[in-house]
């Protein structure tokens, strides 16, 4: 049996297969080693009956993740994993990687993350060509569910959100300054905090505010990451995965052509079902 996993900073996707057919699906708190310490990993992992009941029987695991980027917070990863899974061979790389093999397969292009995070790299077939993008939420993530959320709470305590808006978020949410600040600053893991406004972004993205919100986070998103990208791998496929990506997919294919002249290819929501798919094959 061969578990793969795709995981954000939100959401961790799992798929188990045996003998080339998939046996389980689900999904579970995402696993950030930026985030969590072993602990914390070890007891999201206890807390899944699919897990507890298959670990012995799990053979080989491919993980990729947000933030499983150094070699430290990979072996964080896969210490915990082996501890679980007794009888597994694991594997930990980066997310980039992941959804590099679930746009591309084994061929070569430019592939962009835009869901919880943001990040964008070159992938050879093989490999990913280092950079120094993938900055996380605080000095990067452009046009990420995590800005968006940052956008639209700082226009909401600088009083610059229109007041429609403004009506409907304290309708659903129960916001005042201080609390924003401590949970964003302070509080453990504030990519959730940030993350639980994605679905107001989402539910309101026909408000031109919103609309422009979320537009100028992609402008900056290509801006930053993919056209110099373009630039040194001219002629390079473009594709893309990621819940932003895929849900607002006409707003980024109009801003990548009619300001960018770039042509977008496979936008993908979630690797994880080609990955899958992948690793059964390779197995």
């Amino acid at each position: 049996m061969i578990a793969v996993v795709y995981s954000g900073s939100r959401f961790s996707d799992w798929r188990l297969a045996d003998k080339g057919r998939i046996t389980t699906g689900f999904r579970m708190t995402g696993i950030n080693p930026y985030l969590q310490d072993e602990r914390s990993i070890l007891q999201h992992l206890n807390r899944n009956t699919n897990l507890i009941n298959n670990a012995e029987k799990i053979k080989r695991i491919y993980f990729f993740g947000a933030g499983s980027s150094s070699k430290e917070r990979k072996d964080k990863i896969k210490n915990v994993f082996e501890r679980f899974f007794v009888n597994a061979r694991v594997k930990v790389d980066h997310d980039v990687i992941a959804s590099a093999i679930s746009t591309f397969g084994d061929e070569k292009g430019i592939v962009g993350i835009i869901g919880s995070g943001s990040n964008a790299a070159y992938y050879t077939g093989k490999k990913i060509i280092e950079n120094n993008y993938g900055l996380g939420y605080i000095l990067a993530d452009e046009g990420a569910t995590n800005w968006n959320s940052q956008q639209l709470l700082k226009h909401y305590m600088t009083d610059t959100l229109p007041v429609d808006l403004k009506d409907k978020l304290e309708k659903e949410f129960t916001l005042d300054k201080k609390s924003i600040l401590e949970k964003v600053y302070i509080a453990p893991q504030p990519t959730n905090f940030l993350n639980s406004f994605t679905d107001f972004v989402l539910e309101n993205k026909d408000h031109l505010f919103i609309n422009q919100l979320i537009k100028n986070g992609l402008r900056i998103f290509i801006k930053t990451y993919i056209k110099p990208l373009m630039k040194e791998y001219p002629d390079s496929d473009v594709n893309f995965t990621g819940s932003v990506a895929f849900n607002y997919e006409n707003i980024l294919r109009e801003v990548a052509t009619e300001e960018f002249n770039i042509s977008i290819g496979t936008v993908v929501k979630e690797p994880i079902h080609n990955l899958i798919k992948y690793y059964i094959n390779k197995n």
